[in-house]
């Protein structure tokens, strides 16, 4: 199923169920008002919205829409959890690279994860409002998974079963405020303001074969200011997969429904496909030429985040959105 959140100026926004091909769309009130209903009654509503979707597919729903992708708010406008990791150790050994700082051995075996704000969500369309350009404003195009109720101490292969929704991520960072939040020894906080996350989430079936193992075997698509800035596929270089990643943030904690697991920045050791953030091409400038040419984002800079199967047409819709001065 593909599932969207509309702006009915409310802060949870109306369920929407879209059609495969995302040209319509309808709300399902009966069934569900919210995606958050949805997910805590999943069990029990999912096959009557299966049918739906059906339905809905086979042109057989009368009071269906046309789909627009610019009334939607984030899937899960705002969500209980939001904890996001770097399963692509190779973009976080290149970071450390370029600082001259060694790389525990830990980070191959032990997924790094911070819990990120997620009381406010940005749309998929809305602008990013920073307050200064000198934050060193980057985008980081990533995936992230929606499960259901997880128990604490869950495995890896009992995790798989609890991911219910995908989703595209914009998880905007501000690079040079990272530096100052990380040497008090507390993690992130004012450096990782709000995330957006694409129109639609999807169940895993509507990706087939290309989800396997727990990864999306498909390229992850950035464009920074119209142009392509690069496309690396989110199913090679992973070291640690979005089973073994929720795993990991339910070692301690049960994970209620509706928490959101982000896979942090896709990257690939083959270059030429790419980077999906800034401080990625930053480094590889670094360590090519001693400094980096690439620029943070600057006010009016755009970024567009999407993912195509196999016949180039958009599975989630696109994260497209402009960096703005935000004047309070």
């Amino acid at each position: 199923m593909k599932l969207a959140s509309y702006n009915n100026g409310r802060r949870d926004g109306q369920l929407m169920l879209v059609s495969k091909d995302l040209t319509q769309a309808v709300a399902v009130p009966a069934i569900a008002h919210t995606m958050q209903q949805l997910l805590d009654a999943w069990d029990l509503l999912n096959p009557q919205l299966q049918e739906l979707y059906e339905a809905l597919n086979a042109g057989q729903m009368d009071n269906a829409i046309a789909f627009d992708e610019s009334k939607c708010l984030s899937p899960l406008p705002r969500a209980y959890q939001w904890a996001d990791g770097s399963a692509y150790v190779n973009h976080v050994e290149l970071v450390r690279k370029a600082r001259g700082a060694e790389m525990p051995e830990t980070f191959w075996t032990d997924p790094l994860v911070y819990q990120g704000g997620s009381d406010s969500f940005i749309a998929p369309k809305a602008d990013i409002e920073m307050a200064s350009e000198e934050y060193g404003i980057d985008f980081e195009s990533e995936i992230a998974v929606i499960t259901d109720d997880v128990a604490m101490g869950i495995s890896c292969e009992n995790a798989a079963k609890h991911i219910k929704l995908l989703m595209l991520v914009n998880d905007v960072s501000l690079r040079n405020l990272i530096p100052g939040e990380l040497a008090k020894g507390f993690g992130f906080f004012q450096s990782k303001p709000s995330s957006a996350f694409s129109p639609i989430a999807i169940t895993p079936d509507e990706l087939g074969d290309k989800w396997q193992d727990s990864k999306v075997h498909l390229p992850l698509v950035t464009h920074l200011n119209g142009e392509l800035f690069g496309r690396p596929n989110a199913g090679v270089d992973m070291t640690f997969d979005f089973s073994q990643l929720v795993s990991h943030v339910a070692k301690t904690r049960p994970l209620g429904a509706g928490a959101i697991i982000g896979s942090g920045t896709i990257s690939n050791y083959d270059r030429s496909a790419g980077s999906s953030c800034l401080a990625e091409k930053r480094m590889l400038e670094i360590i090519a030429d001693g400094k980096a040419s690439t620029p943070f984002m600057r006010f009016g800079d755009t970024v567009r985040i999407e993912m195509f199967d196999e016949n180039n047409v958009s599975i989630f819709g696109s994260i497209d959105q402009k960096v703005v001065e935000y004047k309070g």
